[in-house]
């Protein structure tokens, strides 16, 4: 079965509109641990419009699974993760006028500067995953850089209209066998919720599905506990 990381992003989004101290992310990251999840995924922006440097070091200390870290490939960013040492470090594009990331990285522009990234946080020992488009060309250069794993963006599946969304699902399908041939590591996130994770039954290529906003949303209505059990049982039906 595929693992299950639990973003806690929002949890802080929710603290920072009031800027006070509560809610707290790292106590979100603890229900989800005890109601199974996986992992405990955190992205810390060079605007930090959520999770805060605080997070992320108690969150070190604190996670019994795996703590990943999200973030762009900046210098500032590398050396809190060499310091911190996260599990898993996804390297993700960041745009400070954005709602949340739109898409995955370029590695046709970028492909310099996010191969010395990786080559920084490996020497450091931390694994690395790459946040791209389930593109053949960005896939392809995510293990010509070096990387451990790719992140597959799944977010243009979860947002299609009915018309177009078998299209894009066929190009993720295409991006996971493409990366599973090149003996990546898989996971998958951006957008999924409660109904579209469905469409991944069968796709036994991927190693962890790395979910947030709507966990978070569905956590408001029924708890926290229960939104990620849900998530977990309908990954377990896959």
């Amino acid at each position: 079965m595929a693992r299950l990381a639990v973003n806690v992003d929002h949890v802080a989004t929710l603290r920072q509109a009031r800027q006070i101290h509560i809610p707290d992310p790292v106590t979100a990251a603890a229900v989800v641990e005890m109601a199974g999840a996986d992992g405990v995924v955190v992205h810390l922006r060079e605007d930090r419009r959520h999770i805060q440097d605080r997070d992320v070091r108690i969150l070190r200390q604190t996670v019994k699974t795996r703590l990943i870290l999200e973030m762009a490939a900046t210098q500032e960013m590398i050396d809190i993760a060499l310091d911190v040492r996260p599990d898993l470090v996804t390297l993700v594009p960041e745009k400070r006028q954005e709602l949340t990331t739109e898409g995955g990285l370029d590695l046709k522009v970028n492909r310099d500067t996010v191969h010395r990234a990786v080559d920084a946080l490996q020497s450091g020992g931390i694994p690395v995953s790459l946040f791209v488009d389930p593109d053949e060309d960005q896939i392809r250069t995510t293990h010509e850089i070096g990387a451990d794993a790719v992140e597959i963006h799944t977010g243009t599946f979860c947002d299609a209209s009915e018309k177009e969304r078998q299209k894009q699902f066929d190009n993720i399908a295409r991006g996971i066998k493409f990366a599973y041939a090149l003996e990546l590591g898989i996971n998958a996130g951006h957008g999924l919720g409660y109904d579209t994770i469905k469409a991944f039954k069968g796709f036994s290529e991927i190693d962890e599905f790395s979910i947030g906003h709507s966990i978070i949303a569905r956590a408001v209505i029924v708890g926290l506990d229960r939104a990620v059990r849900d998530m977990i049982a309908l990954i377990k039906a896959l």
